[in-house]
């Protein structure tokens, strides 16, 4: 796709304003790592345009920083200060989703996970932001812990410009399916292999 040219254009009545803008429904998944380092460059693009941002981590205790929410939080802060770019929202499952009043770290972790996606389909309702990261939603999905049948329908009957980017392995094939994007990333070789820990600035 040479200077980002369609291979072929659909008889679907739309001009190609309409479809360039057209919201997107983007799955990262696949064995190797940089599913949601892509996901958060995306993310970055989308701040640059003056979106708003919603990042949710799932998975991620709330306890665990990365060096993406620091930036993106730092981010938020500029379009505060300054009107440059899009809001930032940053949410890490249980007792980071900060929507909830729940504390602690007991509460079951799949009911945890099912609030989470609740909360982000009442944004998709809402139209609250112009690009959503689900990071590592493909596990509460593949696990059983949040019904895909009603996530892509969702994501199908979403109005507005609203962008969703999910990340994760095992993505299930409905999700793929319902997907405009979608990339799988494949391990040729890892520092882990011999026998090297993740390390700062490079994993987290």
């Amino acid at each position: 796709m040479p200077q980002g040219q369609p291979s072929s254009v659909p008889a679907d009545g739309l001009t190609t304003r309409q479809r360039r803008n057209r919201p997107l429904v983007v799955v990262h998944t696949g064995e190797m790592k940089g599913k949601s380092t892509a996901a958060f460059g995306l993310a970055l693009r989308g701040w640059n345009q003056g979106w708003s941002i919603g990042v949710f981590q799932f998975v991620k205790s709330a306890k665990w920083k990365v060096g993406e929410e620091s930036a993106f939080r730092a981010l938020g802060k500029v379009h505060e200060d300054t009107g440059e770019g899009g809001p930032v929202e940053w949410h890490k499952m249980g007792e980071g989703w900060s929507w909830t009043r729940k504390k602690g770290t007991e509460e079951d972790h799949a009911a945890a996970a099912l609030e989470g996606w609740q909360e982000i389909s009442r944004r998709l309702d809402e139209q609250r932001h112009g690009l959503y990261v689900l990071d590592e939603f493909t596990y509460p999905l593949h696990w059983g812990w949040v019904d895909v049948d009603e996530v892509v329908a969702k994501l199908r009957e979403r109005e507005g410009h609203q962008h969703v980017i999910i990340t994760g392995r095992y993505a299930p094939q409905a999700l793929i399916d319902a997907a405009d994007l979608v990339m799988e990333t494949g391990k040729v070789k890892h520092p882990m292999d011999a026998g090297q820990k993740g390390q700062k600035g490079i994993e987290w």
